[in-house]
């Protein structure tokens, strides 16, 4: 199986990449900077554009959409300055359909399948308040994602949106909940499981439908 993860060079992305390797399977990593694969900024199209070059007529059977910021940790509601906005739709949500937009021709030849790893903040029933940027641009790729399975059932394709637990990651801190290996070990096997019958799906690592 090929796969090409975005965001594969720290956290929840470089986790995965070395789980899947380590599985025998071909992964393409990318990263803002030279550390992985390939070089993209999942909020320039010129990358987007490159990457397409790169990969033209290599069939991708799944692509995971992981890249993705959390600029606005900690702000009060006296901060939340509008470039921070800007700075985080265009990584979080821009840059997810871009990258779906760019490798569209590779999961067509193989009838692959999309992952894009949202958040539990992206939960409109679920909301004690902060966060306000990341949670709305969370909800924002939520939809994206249910709206584009919708689209691309015709192709064969299907989309899946997943919360990958509160993870023991840079951006998760030293004290969540679980471990990045248990995070990667479910969201392996949500992957697996995903197909035209539960495309569209919001679920957890472990397999919990998540409410919207």
């Amino acid at each position: 199986m090929h796969l090409l993860i975005t965001g594969a060079n720290r956290g929840i992305g470089k986790a995965l990449a070395d789980q899947y390797r380590a599985d025998g399977h071909s992964v393409t990593g990318t990263a803002r900077d030279n550390s992985a694969e390939i070089q993209l900024d999942v909020s320039d199209n010129v990358h987007h554009q490159a990457m397409a070059r790169q990969l033209e007529g290599q069939p991708l059977d799944l692509l995971i959409c992981n890249a993705g910021v959390y600029l606005d940790k900690g702000q009060g509601l006296e901060g939340y300055p509008a470039d921070m906005w800007a700075q985080s739709f265009a990584t979080n949500v821009t840059g997810v359909f871009l990258t779906i937009q760019a490798l569209l021709p590779n999961l067509q030849a193989a009838g692959g399948k999309i992952a894009i790893l949202s958040s539990q903040m992206a939960s409109h029933s679920r909301a004690p308040g902060g966060s306000y940027i990341y949670r709305a641009s969370k909800a924002a790729a939520l939809n994206l994602g249910r709206n584009l399975a919708t689209d691309l059932r015709a192709d064969g394709i299907s989309v899946g949106i997943y919360h990958p637990g509160w993870v023991q990651t840079d951006m998760g801190g030293s004290s969540a909940d679980i471990h990045v290996d248990e995070a990667v070990s479910g969201l392996i096997k949500r992957f697996d499981a995903l197909s035209l019958d539960n495309t569209g799906c919001f679920e957890t690592y472990d397999g919990q439908p998540h409410a919207y």
